[in-house]
């Protein structure tokens, strides 16, 4: 009986070095395409760059995320895309967002009062991934309105 409990126990110490934590994705902004809205609504598609410092591949299937720029939350999206980040690799993934007008009239109102030169945003959201926890993201970073009304 003595010995079964020692089999257990090394099981369970093997069992745990095999779930070692893993270092946290790298998620980043590469690119924003308008898609069609409805009524009060605006409709674009995010094109995230997800990239897996780890040494295993991280299969994910489906993905949520939030959009904050300037302290107050612009937009938020999901997608019930598939698919799998190589080890130490790298993949693109699109994901529709939907804006309110209410909160491009917010944020309008906000840079109206004294537009700072660099806008601050915050990019949250998860990869989900079956039974496994998902993996949790968020990218910090400013958007600099300096030169937007140049184009115009």
């Amino acid at each position: 009986m003595k010995t079964l409990w020692v089999l257990l126990a090394s099981l369970c110490l093997a069992s745990c070095a095999l779930f070692r934590p893993a270092d946290p994705v790298s998620v980043t902004l590469a690119g924003i395409d308008p898609l069609p809205g409805q009524d009060l609504e605006v409709r674009m598609a995010l094109r995230l760059r997800v990239q897996n410092p780890n040494d295993t591949s991280i299969d994910y299937n489906g993905i949520a995320l939030n959009l904050e720029v300037n302290g107050h939350l612009l937009a938020s999206g999901v997608s019930d895309a598939q698919g799998s980040v190589g080890r130490y690799g790298e993949a693109l993934i699109s994901v529709p967002v939907s804006v309110s007008a209410f909160s491009v009239l917010r944020q309008a109102v906000g840079l109206a009062d004294g537009a700072p030169a660099r806008v601050p945003y915050v990019l949250r959201g998860k990869l989900g991934r079956g039974p496994l926890p998902a993996a949790r993201f968020e990218e910090r970073g400013s958007l600099d309105t300096a030169n937007w009304g140049a184009a115009y």
